[in-house]
């Protein structure tokens, strides 16, 4: 192998901007083997700099159970260049002249033989199926977002519907197969950005865009947890599409995978020769996806992932992170019976809590179905530090209310009100994701009962549960145009139904919804407090009729909204809704109206009265409708 003579960051240096970067360098280096890095991206990895006054890329990996390490790439025509190693075990190379984007791997030798490698912090990649890293510089773009970066927020006091979206599918290139079928980012600024601000979004979260070498794992199975996948364009591209989301008011979350990582032996499986990433245990490292658990006993594990977080939320400016699959971090391989994972638990605190710290405006997010405890309260009040936490309880209770007939449902109205039992518990955001519409398990019109046309009315109505159910919302894209066909990741959304007057109509009812939604504070200030909701009426479920009442609680914008729901084939005629003040009340929102495809029943104007010791107004629901009803002051 060719050896070259090499310029390291661990050299003694004369000027004194270079004595601080190697102080720099040696800080980070030494809080990432102590699990306390946020920051490693900044010195691992393929960087531009200055050295012994050559302009080129310092590269520095760590493999402290490599027997040695080599670099290769376009630059060296693939020669291996022998590489330096620190006592701590990181190996650093400084290549003068190396370009942007080119091309280059890493080839350790291990008692196994000698294997080419990714960059773990590489900051972009081959389009795959192939699979070296590429030379990116990250700075220089010029972001135009400092007014929304300065003003964004929780969201718990202000509407919040996301979209759940994969980019290589919501549209695909008419007649493309392979890399040629998707939309670029920039494409997607004139295509995904304008429909999801028409349509009353207000946050996009994209499913993971880290970079991963199979698209029928919808990124979940993840080979570059620093690269911006290729798939869609450059890193500049990709952060170019988040500014003009903010630019437009839309919000960006990103869908990211810290339990597991792929078992492709190029990536981060037995990196170095050794379980440096896994756990040395085979009943601790294989996941059920034919992935790799992370083991977080080791210090530097928590140090890689806490800085990806840190890395997408600072170099790419995204609002929030949703993280996957958080019960594999909460139990052991995710299985309660086998206990607490407390270095899981340790990573998550450990990382939340830095975050919160250094990125008050973003959100995180956590997919959880466990019922562990705490897992939105504060991490210094013993709580896992999440803002945000998926509840999947009432995603599974009501999609199983509606599957059922009507005359079974009077049997399970429990499936509509236990969410309020424990509501309070978490702050809880209601998910309609992608792993709702996919694997045989029909999409959301397909599970609800009955035939194609009793389907839309109840569709409407259960879209007006969700909306006036406290939490904020999410929604996979196609469930806005009532998709019957499951989500395929190789096929574009049928985009066709729109020309079907149903489909038509019901995209029109959600964008009417949304507005509705965005434009009443009662549906979204005042979210999470006990008091800003109330069941007005339980003696009916046996009819399947519900009734409540959202209060925004708070001046100057203070209102309060009747929601009444007949989940019912039958229609309520002269039913008695309970109000909290005297007063004429009226139609707010109406799923039965004919713009929405409903048969147009109407209440007029109602002046409130007494019966039974309860204010209340008399009103007609239609079957399989929802009606708010508002005060007129």
């Amino acid at each position: 192998m060719e050896e070259r003579p090499v310029c390291t960051f661990f050299s003694q240096q004369k000027r004194q901007n270079e004595r601080r970067a190697v102080t720099m360098f040696e800080q980070i280096l030494h809080e990432y083997l102590q699990g306390q890095s946020c920051e490693a991206y900044r010195v691992l990895g393929a960087h531009f700099t200055s050295e012994y006054g050559q302009q080129g890329v310092r590269f520095t990996v760590y493999a402290p159970h490599a027997q040695n390490v080599f670099l290769i790439g376009e630059f060296s025509n693939w020669n291996a260049w022998q590489m330096t190693r620190s006592p701590m075990g990181f190996w650093s190379i400084f290549v003068e002249g190396a370009q942007e984007s080119q091309m280059y791997k890493y080839r350790i030798q291990t008692p196994d033989g000698l294997f080419d490698r990714a960059d773990p912090f590489g900051f972009y990649a081959e389009v795959r199926p192939a699979t070296a890293s590429r030379i990116c510089q990250l700075e220089g773009f010029t972001w135009t977002d400092e007014q929304w970066m300065a003003h964004r927020g929780k969201n718990y006091n202000s509407p919040l519907s996301i979209y759940e979206v994969h980019p290589g599918s919501w549209r695909i290139k008419d007649g493309q197969k392979g890399i040629a079928r998707f939309f670029t980012y920039d494409e997607l600024i004139d295509t995904l950005l304008p429909y999801v601000k028409q349509e009353g979004f207000t946050h996009i979260e994209l499913l993971p865009l880290t970079e991963h070498p199979l698209d029928a794992s919808w990124g979940y199975q993840v080979s570059g947890y620093y690269a911006a996948t290729s798939r869609y364009g450059t890193p500049k591209q990709l952060m170019h599409f988040v500014d003009c989301c903010h630019r437009e008011g839309i919000g960006v979350i990103m869908d990211f995978v810290p339990a597991h990582f792929i078992s492709d032996n190029y990536a981060l499986s037995k990196f170095d020769g050794f379980y440096l990433y896994e756990s040395e245990n085979p009943d601790l490292r294989e996941s059920e996806w034919g992935t790799v658990f992370f083991d977080f006993t080791k210090p530097h594990v928590v140090s890689f992932l806490k800085s990806a977080v840190d890395f997408w939320l600072t170099c790419y400016h995204f609002d929030g992170i949703r993280y996957d699959a958080v019960s594999r971090l909460l139990y052991v391989c995710g299985q309660e019976n086998r206990g607490v994972n407390e270095a899981g638990v340790w990573f998550l605190r450990n990382t939340n809590y830095a975050m919160q710290q250094r990125h008050p405006g973003a959100m995180l997010i956590a997919e959880d179905s466990t019922n562990f405890l705490k897992v939105t309260a504060p991490v210094e009040y013993g709580g896992l530090g999440f803002d945000y936490k998926w509840d999947l309880g009432w995603m599974n209770d009501a999609l199983d209310y509606m599957m059922k007939r009507p005359d079974e449902r009077p049997g399970f109205s429990r499936e509509i009100t236990f969410s309020m039992s424990y509501f309070y518990n978490d702050i809880f955001l209601l998910p309609l994701s992608h792993d709702e519409v996919v694997h045989g398990k029909r999409t959301i019109i397909d599970k609800i009962y009955g035939s194609y046309d009793e389907k839309f009315p109840q569709l409407r109505l259960f879209w007006l549960y969700m909306f006036t159910h406290p939490g904020k919302k999410l929604n996979f894209m196609g469930n806005e145009l009532a998709e019957f066909k499951e989500w395929d990741e190789n096929a574009g959304l049928g985009w066709n139904l729109l020309s079907y007057p149903k489909h038509s109509v019901f995209h029109l009812f959600v964008t009417t919804l949304q507005d509705f939604y965005r434009n009443h504070p009662a549906l979204y200030q005042n979210d999470y407090h006990p008091k800003g909701f109330q069941w007005m009426d339980l003696t009916n479920v046996g009819r399947c009729l519900f009734a409540y009442c959202r209060d925004s609680l708070e001046e100057p914008n203070h209102e309060k909204l009747y929601i009444a729901l007949n989940f019912s084939a039958r229609p309520a005629i002269g039913y008695f809704l309970p109000v909290r003040e005297h007063g004429t009340y009226t139609e707010a929102f109406n799923t039965d109206k004919t713009d929405f495809g409903g048969d147009g029943h109407h209440n007029p104007a109602v002046l409130s009265f007494r019966q039974g010791g309860h204010e209340g107004i008399r009103v007609d629901l239609p079957a399989y409708a929802g009606i708010v009803f508002s005060r007129k002051k």
